[in-house]
């Protein structure tokens, strides 16, 4: 059984949010389980030199893109024990970055397109391919559309994943035919239509033979109006194919015994003290222990719930605590940590850029991590931020809920601060209660920061999860192919 990830984005070779780091790390985790695993990506302007230069051309072919054919390169990368595969198109690709341009319909309809007619010349047959968001979601619609007549792709089954319902890819209803070649059989409610125009999500959600997302509470909630940005209907009918897997961490990679990004590898509580202090030193910050350093590493966008922090950030830093905030995102955000930095010169930091070492200091140096999301299908960051024994403050959503268990001080169970409603005075309360556990308790809180250490968020329960799936399909194909 071969599967195929095809996917925008995969660390380290590009990654502009979580899904890069899930594609980097899952084919990985799989392979500890006996699966045969490859990836097959975009070869942006944007990838590194040193992986530019290990590429080894495998075939040339031409995609067809509605009436038009287009060249598409094939070329290979062994990395990590994983074959990776990078289509090359130097119109659609050789740019800075990687979405966000006019052309992304035409850009992600020839990928799609292009994933299927590079299959034949790939080292292995593919059983499976899974498809990660909206950018491959054309590839289940056209397998059926356009190769289903064709034997080498006879009992091929498709994955598709969503990673975050709200981008979907929605573009004119003319896409249909002049991209995709399909014909109007395909605009209706249960298949591409989506409120008069085409939309690559949908694509995906109605053509895959089996759906799942990030996280078992996000499938629950995208089936709910409010979650479910006008497809909770759809995705209500299709309920019967659609899981959720909770995604994990690479914690090798994430392990504070041996990165060497952070100012000191530790394994315990005084290991995470010298690692405060030395943050505290890093960002001039007064380099007092008792003070609780509060940390977001996130985007700063609407979904992340930065107008919670914003509404209330007085309150906060009356209660004597340190904020620092590594991120970028909407302009009217970073003008607001820019002017709160200025305010607060003794209290607030701000970094208004991303940068992984920083990001790892941050992670090792803070006491609490700060993750009040309107929404959130898996969050990556709760899972460092315990990793490296930081307590995370969370709302209860999507992945969020799923990944961390409240503290209760009667029964002495959880390790981490949550609230439920989107609301800035829960979140002040929480924040509250988790500042006075840490003043007024330090023995319990050095308790629970060892314990959010010795948790297991390691990719391998959902590791056996996919490929539990994987087996059922494959079960399903060779039943197909008799």
């Amino acid at each position: 059984m071969n599967v195929l990830f095809a996917a925008s984005e995969c660390a380290p070779f590009i990654k502009t949010g979580g899904l890069g780091d899930v594609i980097g790390t899952l084919p990985r985790a799989l392979k500890k389980y006996d699966m045969e695993v490859s990836v097959i990506l975009p070869k942006y302007g944007d990838l590194p030199l040193q992986y530019k230069t290990q590429l080894s051309f495998l075939a040339s072919i031409e995609v067809p893109v509605g009436w038009r054919r287009q060249y598409c390169g094939i070329e290979k990368l062994e990395y990590q024990g994983i074959t990776y595969y990078f289509l090359d198109n130097e119109y659609y690709f050789k740019r800075h970055g990687s979405y966000g341009f006019f052309d992304d319909g035409e850009r992600f309809a020839f990928f799609s397109r292009a994933i299927l007619e590079a299959l034949p010349h790939l080292e292995k047959k593919t059983d499976i391919i899974h498809c990660h968001d909206w950018q491959t979601g054309p590839v289940s619609v056209l397998l059926k559309a356009h190769y289903h007549n064709h034997p080498f792709y006879k009992g091929i089954k498709t994955v598709f994943t969503i990673h975050n319902l709200r981008y979907q890819g929605i573009y004119p209803k003319n896409v249909l035919a002049e991209l995709l070649d399909l014909s109007d059989l395909y605009f209706h409610i249960d298949a591409l239509e989506f409120h008069g125009n085409i939309s690559y999500m949908k694509a995906g959600l109605a053509f895959s033979d089996q759906l799942t997302t990030v996280s078992p509470s996000y499938a629950a909630e995208i089936q709910m109006p409010y979650f479910g940005e006008n497809l909770d209907g759809f995705l209500r009918k299709r309920s019967g194919q659609l899981i959720g897997i909770l995604n994990g961490i690479d914690t090798n990679d994430y392990n504070p015994e041996s990165d060497q990004a952070i100012f000191a590898s530790y394994e315990d509580w005084d290991g995470k003290l010298k690692n405060k202090q030395m943050l505290q030193e890093y960002l001039n910050l007064p380099a007092r222990k008792h003070i609780p350093i509060i940390s977001l590493v996130t985007r700063l966008v609407e979904q992340k719930g930065i107008d919670l922090i914003l509404h209330v950030i007085h309150e906060i830093m009356n209660q004597g605590v340190q904020l620092v905030v590594l991120g970028t995102g909407d302009w009217n955000y970073e003008q607001a940590f820019r002017d709160l930095a200025a305010q607060y010169p003794e209290h607030i930091r701000f970094a208004n850029y991303f940068n992984d070492s920083l990001a790892r200091k941050i992670y090792a140096g803070s006491d609490i991590f700060l993750m009040p999301s309107q929404f959130e299908p898996c969050g990556i960051g709760q899972l460092l931020a315990m990793r490296y024994g930081t307590l995370p403050i969370v709302r209860e959503t999507g992945g969020l809920k799923d990944s961390v268990v409240p503290y209760h001080e009667f029964t002495d169970e959880g390790f981490g601060f949550s609230f439920t409603n989107y609301n800035a005075h829960d979140m002040l309360y929480t924040i509250e209660k988790a500042v006075w556990l840490y003043r007024f308790q330090p023995k319990k809180w050095q308790k629970l920061v060892e314990k959010a250490m010795e948790l297991d968020y390691s990719w391998e329960a959902s590791a056996k999860e996919y490929k539990t799936l994987y087996q059922e399909l494959f079960a399903g194909k060779q039943l197909t192919e008799r």
